[in-house]
């Protein structure tokens, strides 16, 4: 694994910041999106989100399909698509209409997803998460992958048999990867030998070990996993100078308002009985703190941040752990002028990426 190719990817939360349109955040994100070809990036994820400005993409398939046309040559990811928001039907045609658009681009990324506020505006219970996302997982790649595709779940089943029209471009299908928080998702998708998009608010050991688990878990139910892309995402910094990362550093956390993102609407909290919903118990008080961390922690054992050669180090780290492919996220929640983002981009283009080619 320590000599496998990397694979660089961006993040995309579409983050509305103060004083932005919506169509604003869009512009500004399909600009620094086409740079990202240019520069050979191998690809993006975008975020969805509901009924905040904490990201305006309601429905990821409908932007990919948009940036389809936009590009050429990137992947194009979902990070991630909420199942149990869905119906997995609409998900499978959805998805493989923009497979077939893109020229076979499509990573689908899929989680259960976490906030309250989306689950309960959709009239759904947090604690049925897992359950409904296991159901609508199985859906999707069953109409994907197979004709005359029949199911009978709690929460979703097909009236006769289905096949899908039309199917996507890839075979057997797009490739997976399930977004996993707690170790207990690890172990569940390791299983099924589906890849793992890591948690970015997790240390480096706590990736490490996940990687790890995962790897074990996959082998001990006969799961080849030589060729598995496991993806940790990491918020990403380069600058000239160890010195200037630093003070660059500070500079991002003073224009960070954290209550934006950590609060009661962003945490798995059961609104009937104000505690954490089923299922969710790796999750207590973590968005409910703040998600505060001193700039010590963030620099030594968080972020993947200093100059070219420091920060070349972490990633040959993230490398040694199991991972083949980094997921960057260059400030999603900054209010960083286009013209500055794409210096930074342009800069780790240049001295960090070839490290790794």
């Amino acid at each position: 694994m320590a000599d496998r190719p990397m694979k660089f990817s961006t993040f995309h939360l579409f983050h509305q910041n103060a004083g932005q349109s919506a169509r604003e955040v869009y512009d500004y994100q399909i600009e620094v999106i086409e740079l990202l070809e240019e520069l050979g990036f191998d690809g993006v994820w975008v975020a969805e989100h509901h009924f905040r400005d904490y990201g305006v993409v309601p429905n990821i398939f409908t932007m990919l399909a948009h940036l389809a046309a936009r590009t050429e040559r990137l992947r194009l990811g979902t990070g991630i698509v909420v199942l149990p928001l869905h119906n997995p039907i609409h998900v499978a045609e959805e998805a493989a209409m923009v497979d077939l658009l893109s020229g076979g681009r499509l990573n689908l990324g899929v989680g259960r997803g976490y906030q309250s506020i989306e689950f309960e505006n959709f009239g759904l219970d947090l604690g049925e998460a897992r359950d409904r996302f296991n159901e609508c997982l199985d859906m999707v790649v069953g109409l994907w992958t197979q004709d005359d595709f029949e199911y009978k779940g709690r929460y979703h089943r097909t009236k006769r048999p289905l096949t899908l029209t039309p199917r996507p471009l890839q075979k057997p299908h797009p490739p997976l990867h399930v977004a996993a928080i707690s170790p207990e998702t690890v172990e569940i998708y390791a299983a099924r030998g589906l890849p793992i998009l890591a948690d970015p608010a997790a240390p480096f050991r706590k990736i490490a070990k996940a990687a790890e688990t995962w790897h074990a878990v996959a082998a001990a139910h006969g799961v080849d996993a030589a060729d598995a892309e496991l993806v940790a995402s990491r918020i990403v910094y380069v600058a000239p100078t160890i010195e200037q990362a630093r003070a660059d550093q500070a500079r991002f956390e003073a224009m960070f308002d954290r209550s934006r993102i950590f609060n009661p609407q962003s945490a798995p909290i059961d609104s009937r009985t104000g505690e954490t919903a089923k299922g969710f118990e790796y999750y207590q008080n973590r968005y409910l703190k703040g998600g505060a961390v001193d700039s010590e922690f963030r620099w030594e054992q968080l972020e993947v941040i200093g100059d070219p050669e420091r920060v070349i180090g972490q990633i040959q780290m993230i490398r040694e752990m199991g991972y083949s492919h980094l997921m960057c996220d260059f400030g999603s929640t900054r209010p960083m002028p286009v013209e500055e983002m794409k210096k930074v981009l342009r800069f780790f283009a240049a001295e960090v990426m070839p490290a790794f080619r």
